[in-house]
């Protein structure tokens, strides 16, 4: 058995004086025998040595040159990656096929806003009548509005006429309903294999649309970090109580919502009067703003407040339509949704 180690030893260094002339792509193993197998488990460097043999065709030179390449390509590479950054730096892939296209203002100017696209704004109807009001009729009516107005209390003690900081807070409430009806008629329209009548798109669209007021509040109120907390709290709240109510009445859930939104009417009035005293400042329009609602280049704040309370309005009639609807006892896919209605 030595003798067959001390063999393989001096065959391996005898062939090993030319191995530093090529580099290795490929490698052959000589299997170990059943002795040396034994002998390997059990720890003997020596009786478990066997030799690799180096096998290779391609010169120094040539793989040297070889490598020479890839540097190249891969430096080419990261030019082309630093090429599909834009200018704020995100790399654009293109790997799956998926790349904005370049989109444009009217007057030619690069669209600057990734939330929403120009196709989603719109003129906002402001000749909508402002003073409608659903006298409640009904047991379920009564309780909507009673329940709306006791939720009105602790907002006007916590903000008074601090109406910026108000709509903040109200339009993180206000986009709650449509994204919670949107999704549970989604739901329904899956288990029950029926059409919608269009109700989730429409849903869903006022949604983002109060989402909307939100960004445009944001840039103009600065939230502290208290209110920031608020917002988290009310949102956890609502957030389960309105999804609880609309899957036990959704026709509840809707005039709830019709009255929130007569409520928000009023806050942005008082809004206005505020402006129109010269107590808020009429700030210009954030640039949001002006690109989503269509707006003059000279708008101010009070443009953007009359059109977000117009909005409200439109909401306003679309949910106590909807409870119409049930209160009919029919379903919401029976009547065609406002779709576009703001």
């Amino acid at each position: 058995m030595n003798r067959i180690a001390v063999r393989s030893v001096v065959g391996g260094l005898l062939g090993g004086r030319n191995c530093n002339r090529y580099i290795s792509t490929a490698v052959a193993v000589r299997p170990l025998d059943g002795a040396e197998f034994l002998n390997h488990r059990n720890g003997d460097v020596l009786g478990g040595f066997y030799w690799r043999r180096m096998m290779s065709t391609v010169p120094q030179s040539a793989e040297t040159a070889s490598l020479g390449e890839k540097e190249q390509k891969e430096s080419q590479s990261s030019v082309s990656d630093d090429a599909k950054k834009g200018s704020d730096g995100v790399v654009v892939s293109n790997y799956w096929g998926i790349q904005r296209p370049k989109i444009t203002r009217e007057d030619g100017s690069e669209w600057p806003w990734n939330c929403f696209m120009p196709w989603e704004t719109y003129k906002p109807d402001l000749s909508i009548d402002l003073s409608k009001h659903h006298v409640p009729k009904t047991f379920l009516d009564r309780v909507a509005y009673r329940t709306v107005k006791l939720l009105r209390i602790p907002t006007d003690v916590f903000f008074q006429r601090r109406y910026g900081c108000r709509a903040m807070m109200l339009e993180t409430v206000a986009a709650v309903p449509g994204m919670v009806g949107g999704m549970l008629l989604h739901l329904r329209s899956l288990r029950k294999f029926q059409q919608s009548g269009g109700w989730i798109k429409a849903l869903l669209e006022e949604a983002e649309n109060e989402r909307m007021h939100l960004m445009t509040m944001v840039e103009l109120v600065k939230p502290a970090w208290y209110e920031r907390l608020l917002v988290l709290a009310v949102q956890g709240v609502f957030f389960n109580a309105f999804f609880v109510l609309y899957v036990v009445s959704p026709k509840l859930a809707h005039r709830v919502v019709g009255y929130l939104e007569e409520e928000a009417i009023h806050s942005y009035t008082e809004y206005l009067k505020d402006i129109d005293s010269g107590k808020i400042e009429n700030v210009p329009a954030p640039a949001i703003a002006i690109d989503y609602w269509r707006l003059p280049k000279d708008s101010t704040l009070k443009d953007v407040i009359t059109v977000i309370r117009a909005d409200e309005a439109h909401h306003r009639d679309v949910n106590h339509f909807a409870s119409d609807i049930h209160f009919q006892g029919k379903e919401l896919r029976e009547a065609p949704a406002p779709v576009g209605y703001h």
